[in-house]
């Protein structure tokens, strides 16, 4: 457990991608099974402890520390676990070692409610305060130390010797604490086969477009405004994987198959209106409601039903089609999409222009909110795993602007605890209210973000919780990429990738923009 806590220690503290690769590839390589297979599942998500809730913890701190001293901290450090693991009283007597990673799951496996408070309890009285972090973070599932699942297996893979894409696919047919995967990364065993179940093939990427493209070798095709994912079916079993390889069947039962093939493509929800030929899409703000929940209801499936509008065929009964031309996989594509559920699956069409202007004139008219930009394929390349030069391009609409006022701040987690980066701005009303428009933590500088720091801290007016509202004069430039209607907020609007363009001190808030300006671009 106590490398365990200073690997995680490390990668809070450390930006570099490398750096972060490097560590758990290290840690990896000299960590035994099966403590090593519950660390990967712990950083890429597939570890889940249930009977550990933060509901648990603050009872549990809330019998030794004061409320009001706890409440204080936790909102001064921002972080649960760390305020636990700091303010923990430490027990009487020598500390015992500390407990093997394997162990500790183990024993936080399987409880009830019941039995979770004494066991909880007596693993932190056990630990120091960076294992007691250590211990919340794992049970908990919020690492929160900038590590995606792709990342944790690739410093797998790079810690072996490994192709990630290869245990990319074997991925979703190993279960924690991954003994055959460990077996086969240190010359112990053989490969593993994922068996006949659905499994993940690592998406193909596309790269920004720098320089326009010849049309006779490259074909358009509309980025759509939805989430990329991955329906695959086989023995018997549909999954449907997002862009990060994690499987979110169970957010989305209405769409399955009944063959075996593989699919990339759009998930999307049904708007309002007609398509043309195809299906109509709602915005991304629509799909949003329906987007990590579980189990959703018969009554929010109705409200938003969801379906996929499909990009490529990656497999088709039996056959890897990845190695085919896109052409070829388009042919086969088109083939077996008038065999799947009508109200479930379209196919993603192709946009036809004369010339490289014609088609920029269609990209700059592409305001649907459905719509995101255009993609460009090379008409001859087939479907490889990663970014690959020259392959696919990918080609955004430009970003829209509005200068807005922040309104309320809160301090961030990890390595931002301590410091007001999370800010929510709004814009006028013909009245002169201002009403909150969207929320942002990103897009500044580090410099930037010290100034905006200084001025929540000097400029506050009310304090709700971790939440300062601020004096109405700070303006910023938010740039976004698209904006929709909606009826959860009281402006009556919702920003698609919000983020802070620049700082503008130098401007008057009354001149930042009008929420009738916004609700032009909303449609």
């Amino acid at each position: 457990m106590d490398e365990f806590a200073r690997l995680l220690d490390a990668l809070l503290y450390t930006g570099s991608r490398t750096a972060k690769l490097a560590l758990i590839a290290a840690y990896l390589r000299a960590t035994p099974p099966p403590d090593a297979g519950w660390a990967l599942a712990a950083l890429t998500g597939r570890l889940d402890l249930k009977a550990v809730q933060p509901s648990l913890l603050k009872a549990l701190i809330g019998e030794r520390v004061d409320p009001t001293l706890f409440a204080l901290s936790h909102d001064f450090v921002g972080d649960l676990a760390e305020t636990i693991a700091l303010l923990w009283p430490e027990p009487a007597g020598p500390r015992p070692p500390a407990p093997g990673l394997d162990d500790v799951v183990q024993r936080l496996s399987g409880l009830n409610r019941g039995q979770a408070s004494a066991v909880v309890a007596a693993l932190l009285d056990g630990l120091d305060a960076p294992g007691r972090y250590a211990l919340i973070k794992l049970a908990t599932g919020a690492l929160r130390v900038g590590v995606s699942a792709r990342l944790a297996k690739t410093g797998l893979a790079q810690g072996f010797g490994l192709d990630v894409e290869e245990v990319e696919e074997l991925w979703h047919g190993l279960a924690p604490p991954f003994a055959p995967l460990f077996a086969w990364a240190r010359g112990d065993g053989p490969r593993p086969t994922p068996g006949d179940v659905p499994i993940f093939r690592p998406f193909m990427l596309a790269s920004p477009l720098e320089a326009p493209v010849d049309l006779a070798d490259h074909v358009a095709e509309w980025k759509w405004d939805g989430i990329r994912v991955q329906i695959v079916h086989a023995g018997g079993q549909t999954r449907l994987f997002s862009r990060s390889g994690d499987d979110i069947s169970a957010s989305f039962p209405e769409l399955a198959l009944d063959q075996p093939l593989a699919l990339d493509g759009e998930l999307l929800v049904r708007g309002a209106g007609q398509g043309d030929g195809n299906l109509c899409a709602g915005s991304f703000n629509a799909l949003q409601q329906r987007l990590g929940r579980k189990a959703p209801t018969a009554k929010q499936m109705a409200a938003a039903p969801a379906f996929i509008r499909a990009y490529d065929l990656l497999s088709h009964a039996g056959d890897d089609l990845r190695p085919l031309p896109w052409h070829e996989r388009r042919a086969r594509l088109e083939a077996v999409i008038p065999g799947l559920d009508p109200a479930r699956f379209d196919l993603s069409p192709l946009v036809a222009a004369a010339d490289w202007d014609a088609l920029a004139g269609i990209r700059a008219a592409a305001r649907d909110a459905a719509i995101e930009g255009l993609m460009l394929k090379r008409r001859d390349a087939p479907y490889v795993a990663g970014r690959r030069a020259g392959l696919w391009f990918k080609w955004k609409r430009d970003a829209l602007t509005a200068d807005c006022v922040i309104m309320y701040a809160q301090a961030g987690h990890g390595k931002r605890s301590g410091r007001y980066s999370d800010f929510t701005f709004g814009c006028w009303t013909d009245d002169g209210q201002l009403l909150p428009v969207g929320k942002a933590y990103s897009g500044f500088t580090d410099a930037e973000l010290a100034v905006l720091d200084k001025f929540v801290r000097t400029h506050t007016t009310a304090r709700f919780g971790p939440v300062r509202e601020v004096e109405k004069i700070f303006v910023v430039e938010v740039a976004f990429d698209a904006i929709h209607a909606s009826t959860r907020h009281k402006s009556g609007l919702a920003m698609r990738f919000p983020r802070i363009a620049r700082l503008r001190p130098d401007k008057p808030a009354a001149e930042a923009d009008r929420i009738a300006t916004l609700l032009a671009l909303a449609g």
